[in-house]
Parts: structure tokens; sequence; C-alpha cells
């Protein structure tokens, strides 16, 4: 249980993800899309910023949206492929859909489905700007967080209008659970907002001190753990109403510092958390045991990803430097 792995990159770390394979990849402000296992480095958007990353729908490599109006797929093996471009965009949200073999992409108020199956690109244009997209499980439903609430829209389908999850206010991240029965959103006011997809029944879940600008649901979708404040708010998810009635746990406060991002493990109740003052820990919610994974502070990290088989961490912070953990299964 020790960091396999430390390199400064000089740049900020945007993205620090594992692919299907549980590999590593990384995504930073400069442009460079970063393989840590193969000390390889590729410039997927030359003289240009990255701005969003996800992993590529069939588990190989991973797509970023820049400020140059791209979005380029980048693999270990055949480096940096651009799947779109639109001149003077940004593209600053990118979600993707493994079962559906889909991604989308928001540029302003347009967003666009890219089917890796038929070939075909859906646009669908919102009245203000998208901030946040994620797929539901089967990837046939698109939910784009925007102002004044969620606009779903079916994926495959060109001509449509959008059902509507209204809630007043500018939401500025988003979520599904792994089952697809409850929706996400962080807001521009220091607060969740959720919604039961079956029946739009909806929830408002505050009392944050800060933003919120990480939110992962682990543990089978049981929890949500979410950023925000001085320990990671973690969420129940283990009955029909979800977190409706409920109360949120704060898992390991530090005074004089907040947490920026969560990730916890698909199956475990294991969740790991990065701090603003450089620290990193990690946790087993039904031990109740913290690790400091990282207790030397330093500067704010800025992404965290737990791998696939839960033994992993990679993250990374603002001045560029990349961190592999590597713990027991």
């Amino acid at each position: 249980m020790t960091i396999a792995y430390t390199k400064s990159f000089d740049a900020y770390v945007v993205a620090a993800l594992f692919d299907s394979l549980d590999e590593p990849i990384v995504a930073l402000a400069d442009g460079r899309v970063i393989f840590p296992d193969l000390d390889a480095a590729f410039d997927s958007h030359p003289n240009a910023g990255i701005l969003a990353a996800v992993i590529h729908p069939t588990g190989l490599g991973i797509v970023t949206g820049g400020d140059d109006g791209r979005v380029v797929w980048t693999t270990k093996d055949s480096g940096p492929i651009e799947l779109a471009a639109h001149k003077g965009a940004w593209i600053d949200s990118i979600a993707a859909a493994p079962e559906g073999q889909t991604i989308a992409y928001a540029a302003a108020k347009k967003v666009y489905v890219l089917d890796l199956l038929s070939k075909a690109q859906r646009v669908f244009t919102h009245d203000h700007s998208v901030s946040g997209l994620t797929f539901d499980p089967k990837g046939r439903k698109l939910y784009c967080a925007t102002y004044n609430g969620v606009n779903v829209w079916f994926s495959r389908i060109a001509e449509q209008k959008p059902q509507k999850l209204y809630w007043a206010g500018s939401h500025t991240g988003i979520a599904i659970q792994p089952a697809g029965d409850f929706l996400i959103t962080a807001m521009q006011e220091n607060a969740l907002h959720g919604w039961r997809l079956k029946d739009s029944k909806d929830m408002r879940m505050g009392g944050y001190p800060a933003k919120i600008k990480s939110i992962h649901f682990f543990a089978k979708g049981k929890l949500l753990a979410t950023s925000g404040a001085n320990g990671a708010v973690v969420w129940p998810f283990l009955r029909a109403n979800g977190p409706m009635g409920e109360e949120a746990s704060e898992i390991n406060p530090q005074d004089g510092a907040m947490v920026t991002v969560v990730s916890g493990a698909a199956e475990e109740t294991l969740l790991a958390a990065g701090l603003d003052d450089g620290r990193v820990w990690i946790a087993e919610l039904q031990s109740t045991g913290i690790d400091w994974v990282k207790a030397e502070k330093g500067a704010a990290i800025t992404a965290l990803s737990m791998s696939n088989e839960a033994n992993r961490l990679v993250f990374g912070d603002e001045e560029g430097f990349v961190y592999i953990y590597e713990g027991e299964a």
C-alpha cells in the first residue's frame, strides 16, 4: 500500500481515469494525454487546452474536449484521432455510453451525439448553455444539465422535443445512479438537486458550505459521495425513496481544508477523497477506517479515480503532479 508512481507534468491535471483494462490515463490542461503505465504522452490538442474527458465507450482510450473546439479519441496504440471539430467553440462537457456506443458533447447551447454504430450524428439545441451530460445505463436517454433543470432526450431520435425536469437555477454538474432510478445535479448555489426518474418526484439536498464540483455513485449505486465540504458528503440510496427523508454523513472532515474531488469503488463501500491542501485519503465506510494515501500538504487535488478492481488510485493536482497509489483489492 504505497505511492507507486509520481511525476510532474507542469500542467493542471484535468482528469485522471482508469480504462476498462484498469490502465490509468491522465488529461492535462496543456492538451496532452498521458499513459503513466507506459510512460507515454500524446499531444492530443496541440496549442490548446483540454477541458473535459471521459473513457471511450469501447473502454479503450480517452475522449477529450478542448478549447480548440475539437473532440479527440486518444489510445495508447493509435494516438490521437479527431472525432469532431467546431471552430471557435469550447467543448467542456462530454459523456459516453458503453452499452449504447454513443458519445455526447456540449458546445454552448448545442449538444452533439455521435453514434459509433451507425456513424450518425444528432444535434440537440437548448435555450441555455449545457454544463453537464450523462446517459442512462442503456444509453437510450441523454440528460443535459442546463439553466432551470435538465433536458431529457432520446439519444437516437433526430426530431423530438425534450422532456424537462424543472428546478429553478443553474445546474452545473450531473450524475445518474447506475440502476437508472435517480438523477442528481450540482447547483450553482451550494446544493444538489435530485429526481426519482420513474415519477419525476424531486428533492433538494442542501447544507453545503461550498460549491459541489465532484459527484460520484459507488457501492453498487447505494451511496453517493460529493465534494463541497470539509469531509466527503455521503448520501444513502438504500430504499425506494433514495435520499428523501434521509440525512447525509460527512466522512473524515478536516479543519481548514475542503474536499475537492471524490471517487468510490463500483462494488464496495470504499471511498477516496482529494483535498484542496493536497492531501488524499481512502476510507472503508463499513469499518470506519481512514488511511492517508498522501498525508503531505501541497497543491489542490483536481482529479482522482479509483480503479475497477479498487486496488489503485490515480490522482493529480493543479501544479501538474500525477500520483498512482497501489493498495489491496
